[in-house]
């Protein structure tokens, strides 16, 4: 094997400080797995870490992204989960297995993959075996890749704390990954899907994937047309991947007694909503973090089970990072992954 790899960095914060540069590959320690990157799947998180847009808690140099699916090439003294050959997939949120994340309420930490620790974008990286999940048999590395936020944010909105039935209705905003995974997980359950977004040729292909109904959220009142559609019923899950001024429209189209996952936050203002539709609907609301490794491991087993494939709307060669970066400024329709091996 050789001894060097490269892998991108930055020395301080901004895109324009992006550098492909050439490090040594790192050897694992105990309980560690060194694995050889294949793919890496970009999310909207990424582009703002990198801008700094969530503080400044990563160590530098740092390496970008948290997405991953590789091979194992080497373990540590007293690793047992992975050997040699294995095909893995990263997990999210470092050291969260299962349960209740343990966190603090005056200050909640954000111990992920890609932020308070080094990222994926490398040739090769080095992690505690706890945060490597074994990849999908069903999907080749590029789509593996996908799974570890995207697509675990979904299932951990539907299903692991959803408990999305069939029958329900699912309300998706917008078509980028996690919202088109959700599409693609409720309609494996039996809901029934609603799609909204700015484009109908978007609503065209996710109406291609199984979506239900598509309402072009620029062609007038998008909730009123959603009262239309369900006869002023509303809808049981809404999946929120806006946040900010947009959660008070879910709060508006979400059946009583249903359920709102608050999920993504592009939208910066603070969440907000009238509270006498919030009290006399009675929705659960919940934010999702993403979820834990055995809910990624649950995910990976259904993924195999139902044959589930993930919208990939462009690959890009392990130097194009930057140009992988402006269509994710532009919006994809659903993910765009980075081929490294």
């Amino acid at each position: 094997m050789k001894s060097t790899m490269k892998r991108w960095a930055l020395n301080e914060i901004g895109r324009q400080n992006l550098k492909l540069t050439e490090a040594e590959i790192p050897t694992p320690g105990p309980n560690e797995v060194l694995v050889r990157v294949n793919a890496v799947s970009l999310n909207f998180r990424d582009k703002v870490i990198i801008e700094g847009g969530m503080g400044n808690g990563m160590p530098m140099p740092f390496t970008p992204g948290s997405d991953m699916a590789g091979v194992v090439e080497a373990v540590g003294p007293g690793t047992t989960r992975f050997r040699p050959g294995d095909r893995v997939i990263s997990s999210f949120n470092a050291d969260w297995i299962d349960g209740k994340l343990n966190n603090n309420a005056k200050n909640p930490h954000y111990n992920t993959v890609g932020y308070a620790f080094q990222g994926v974008l490398a040739e090769y990286v080095v992690m505690s075996e706890e945060w490597l999940v074994k990849a999908p048999q069903t999907l080749t590395d590029a789509e593996a890749s996908t799974l570890v936020c995207a697509g675990l944010t979904a299932w951990f909105a539907l299903i692991e704390r959803g408990g999305l039935r069939a029958g329900e209705t699912v309300l998706v905003q917008g078509t980028g990954g996690v919202a088109l995974f959700a599409l693609q997980i409720a309609k494996a359950v039996g809901a029934d899907v609603f799609v909204t977004s700015s484009s109908d040729e978007k609503l065209a292909a996710a109406a291609a994937l199984g979506a239900d109904h598509g309402i072009n959220r620029k062609k007038g009142d998008w909730v009123e047309t959603l009262y239309q559609l369900t006869n002023d019923r509303g809808i049981d899950h809404v999946v929120d991947t806006v946040g900010g001024r947009n959660f008070a429209d879910s709060v508006r189209a979400v059946a009583s007694h249903g359920r709102i996952s608050l999920i993504g936050m592009m939208d910066t203002h603070d969440t907000s909503a009238p509270g006498a539709m919030v009290l006399m609907k009675s929705p659960t609301i919940q934010g999702i973090g993403v979820g834990h490794r055995r809910a990624l491991e649950d995910f990976v087993r259904a993924v195999d089970s139902v044959k589930l494939k993930p919208v990939i709307d462009k690959s890009y060669r392990f130097n194009e990072l930057p140009e992988a970066l402006e269509h994710l400024d532009q919006g994809a329709f659903g993910k765009i992954v980075i081929n490294v091996g």
